[in-house]
């Protein structure tokens, strides 16, 4: 685990003062890092018999077609609104510094699908919210959450309790 988190790098004052951004370019380009970090998410959710894993843009799309291709699952992104070009579902929710809406399309989702959420950070938990509501739109059954971050001090794991399993790889 030692080795994952050497490769998140810290990055002070970003995107603005008093954050401290985490990172994890590093971690992309390094082979054995990236193939340990996916693995890390995806192994709790085996044999759980996942169809889709769901990841929320942009970094989300990242970590969730790699766990779904670990898993032998699909993919479906989840994007900001406006970004897709046929009929969607979409769901509100509150940033730091205003409101912003997720979608994802219509028929990209079906009740009783398995669905795994997948995103590189939990923070305060908002952007996995949103994605939760939009899965309950579509009836599918939410195996769980996994992430490769968790900022445990901002508390998102008491937002996004509802969805049920929560699996972070690095705590902070």
């Amino acid at each position: 685990m030692r080795q994952l988190y050497d490769l998140i790098r810290d990055v002070p004052d970003f995107p603005k003062p008093g954050i401290v951004f985490k990172d994890f370019t590093p971690l992309l380009a390094d082979p054995r890092g990236l193939a340990l970090a996916v693995e890390l998410m995806a192994s709790p959710f085996r044999g759980r018999r996942v169809d889709l894993v769901v990841g929320a843009e942009s970094r989300g799309f990242i970590f969730g077609t790699a766990v779904a291709q670990a898993l032998s699952a699909g993919f479906v992104p989840v994007r900001k609104k406006g970004k897709l070009p046929r009929a969607v579902r979409g769901a509100d929710y509150t940033l730091e510094y205003g409101q912003d809406r997720l979608e994802v399309h219509s028929d990209a989702l079906a009740a009783g699908q398995r669905v795994l959420l997948v995103d590189d950070l939990l923070a305060t938990g908002g952007t996995l919210a949103a994605c939760g509501e939009l899965l309950r739109q579509t009836e599918s059954d939410l195996v769980g959450v996994s992430v490769l971050i968790e900022l445990a001090f901002l508390n998102g794991r008491e937002r996004i309790r509802h969805l049920g399993e929560l699996h972070a790889v690095l705590r902070y």
